[in-house]
């Protein structure tokens, strides 16, 4: 990139951007969905389904399983992430020293539901550098990778998809950064970003790949 891009509002994932989770809720999937009949590892589920809403991940698995999960699968995998994100759960190294570096406008945009959003970042102390502005794909008619979550987000912040800067984790959120036209920054310093994993966000269209949360103001400019 020969150098920071004009931007006007920063979009934050916040499952392993802000708060470190994905190793707790791939390990509590996975969990899930073998006692219900779908043998998985933690590791197959971090491959496979970061960055996707809990609908999205359920509809995959009984589209390409067939069969239906258990009534109630859902809310009873949302009480479990509850519960050991209550235990757990903690907030991403450095994340609230680099959002006070940057002196830009700032939104949450992920594709958890709107309760699990805010509570883990109440979990975490993050709360107030977002609130009110703590967007969900719930919101809108496609997930990551569509770009829908994004382009509302935007729209409701006022800011021009050219002007907007996106923090993502996944394949999936780059992929969807990229498709609304933003400038989209992956992030492989969570717990459960192996060796390579960097490597994938480049693929999928970062524009930058970082490890620690202190280079973000740079890379924005900061």
């Amino acid at each position: 990139m020969a150098g920071p891009p004009a931007i006007d509002l920063v979009m934050f994932d916040c499952d392993g951007v802000l708060v470190d989770s994905e190793t707790i809720a791939n390990r509590v999937l996975a969990a899930a969905l073998s006692e219900a009949g779908h043998p998985t590892t933690e590791a197959e589920c971090r491959a496979r389904f970061i960055g996707l809403s809990i609908p999205s991940v359920i509809a995959r698995v009984e589209a390409e399983s067939g069969h239906p999960l258990p009534a109630g699968f859902e809310e009873a995998l949302r009480e479990r992430d509850r519960a050991a994100f209550a235990a757990e759960l903690k907030a991403v190294p450095g994340i609230r020293d680099a959002v006070a570096r940057i002196p830009l406008p700032r939104c949450v945009a992920s594709s958890g539901a709107p309760e699990k959003i805010r509570h883990s970042l109440a979990l975490t102390g993050l709360l107030d550098l977002f609130a009110p502005h703590l967007f969900s794909a719930h919101a809108v008619a496609r997930g990551k990778p569509a770009p829908d979550l994004f382009l509302h987000a935007a729209a409701a912040m006022g800011a021009a998809p050219g002007r907007t800067a996106v923090v993502e984790d996944s394949v999936n959120g780059v992929r969807a950064g990229r498709a609304a036209g933003m400038t989209v920054f992956g992030f492989a310093g969570a717990s459960h970003a192996g060796a390579g994993y960097g490597d994938s966000l480049r693929d999928a269209g970062a524009a930058a790949v970082f490890n620690d949360m202190a280079a973000l103001p740079g890379l924005l400019g900061f």
